[in-house]
C-alpha cells in the first residue's frame, strides 16, 4: 500500500480533517482577510441580476462554490499529505543512516 493513496480507512486523512477542523474554529484577523465571502459575493450577483434569471444564477454560483471548495479541499489534501509524507520518508532515510 502507498501511503500517498487515499483509502477509506485512512488515519492520515482522518487527521488531515480533524486539524481542517480544529484551524477552522481558530482564525486569527490575517486568517480572516483572506477568507472568501462567497455568501456575500453571490448576495450582490444576485441583486443585479432580474427576473427569471434569478434562479439560474443562484444555480450556477451554488456549482461554483460547491465546485471551488471541492478544487481547495483536493489540492490542499494533495499537498499537505505528500508534504507531510516527505517529511516521514526523510526522518526514516535518516534513522536508517
Amino acid at each position: 500500500m502507498s501511503f500517498r493513496e487515499v483509502n477509506e480507512d485512512d488515519t492520515l486523512k482522518d487527521l488531515y480533517e480533524i486539524r481542517d477542523e480544529s484551524l477552522g474554529c481558530n482564525l486569527s484577523d490575517s486568517d480572516k482577510e483572506h477568507e472568501i465571502l462567497i455568501d456575500e459575493i453571490s448576495e450582490k450577483i444576485l441583486n443585479n441580476v432580474s427576473g427569471h434569471s434569478i434562479e439560474y444564477v443562484k444555480k450556477q454560483l451554488d456549482l461554483l462554490d460547491e465546485n471551488l471548495l471541492d478544487y481547495l479541499c483536493y489540492w490542499n489534501e494533495k499537498y499537505y499529505r505528500n508534504g507531510f509524507m516527505d517529511g516521514v520518508k526523510i526522518i526514516l532515510k535518516c534513522l536508517k543512516e
